[in-house]
């Protein structure tokens, strides 16, 4: 074998191996790819959920503002219901002496 065939030799087989990297290399960077776009539509739906979770909240810290506020619209009604009572009593009362 002369020089020219062992350098020949050498290079196609440095050639093969670099062939070989690369589609490896391909192959983990399609890999790497595809766990990128997984993680991406799982950090979607968690955005989703999340956008979801606040809105509820919202919609329960509004229902508990409004529940509150009519229970404290019953309650004022009984104090002022309870009021006219007295104002009555006193003016029955004055009105008997």
């Amino acid at each position: 074998m002369t020089a020219n065939e062992k350098t020949l030799n050498n290079f196609t087989t440095r050639m093969r191996q670099m062939i070989l990297r690369f589609r490896e290399v391909k192959k983990e960077n399609s890999e790497l790819y595809e766990m990128v776009d997984k993680r991406d539509k799982e950090i979607a739906s968690l955005n989703a959920q999340l956008r979801q979770a606040q809105s509820d909240y919202q919609s329960l810290k509004m229902a508990k503002m409004i529940e509150i506020t009519d229970g404290d619209m019953e309650s004022a009604q009984k104090r002022v219901a309870k009021l006219i009572r007295d104002v009555n009593k006193c003016i029955t009362l004055l009105s008997e002496k």
